[in-house]
């Protein structure tokens, strides 16, 4: 039982620092979840990790709670989610609650203006971080090229829920893939 004890606080640790030093939302949190989860704790490939984050991304909820919970889940089943789960979310908790109180206040100084500029400039830096991370790990050739296209164009320009989005893509991509398997076979 120690070393279940030591790896739901291992689980609890790591998630607790992902939400504590990310800003930006879930979408900054996955270079760090792949640092901490893959090349830290080894607790998933980084294959693994980008359907973990495919999977967080159709399913309802913040991204990075649905990551947290299914990392924790398959690293110690339900008490993991529970200690990932509540870790990932304490830090934003524990923050935007004396946050709240007084934003309203200082909201309209300039150096807070300032300072939100330079924030959104750093989340933008981590988004395109994860963006790179994930097209490397992604198949590359026609098909992945045109559907990557046609998602981006789909869900920036046009009211589509991004979930039907996500299913028309599984949908194209076994039926291509059922398509050249179908053509080896021949």
């Amino acid at each position: 039982m120690k070393n279940k004890g030591h790896l739901l606080w291992q689980l609890f640790a790591a998630f607790f620092r992902i939400g504590a030093f990310t800003f930006g939302g879930g979408y900054a949190m996955i270079p760090l979840i792949q640092r901490e989860v893959v090349e830290n704790k080894k607790w998933a490939t980084d294959e693994e990790v980008l359907e973990i984050i495919a999977i967080a991304e159709s399913t309802p909820g913040p991204i990075a709670i649905n990551t947290a919970t299914f990392i924790g889940t398959r690293t110690a089943g339900f008490l993991g989610a529970a200690c990932a789960t509540f870790g990932v979310v304490l830090p934003s908790f524990l923050i935007i609650l004396p946050i709240s109180y007084v934003l309203a206040e200082f909201q309209n100084l300039q150096v807070v203006q300032y300072a939100f500029n330079g924030i959104r400039a750093g989340v933008l830096a981590l988004l395109l971080k994860s963006l790179w991370t994930m097209y490397k790990k992604c198949p590359k050739g026609l098909v992945s090229y045109l559907l990557m296209a046609a998602a981006f164009l789909i869900t920036a320009f046009i009211e589509i829920p991004v979930l039907v989005v996500l299913v028309g893509c599984a949908l194209v991509g076994l039926l291509s893939s059922y398509l050249a398997k179908r053509r080896e076979s021949i």
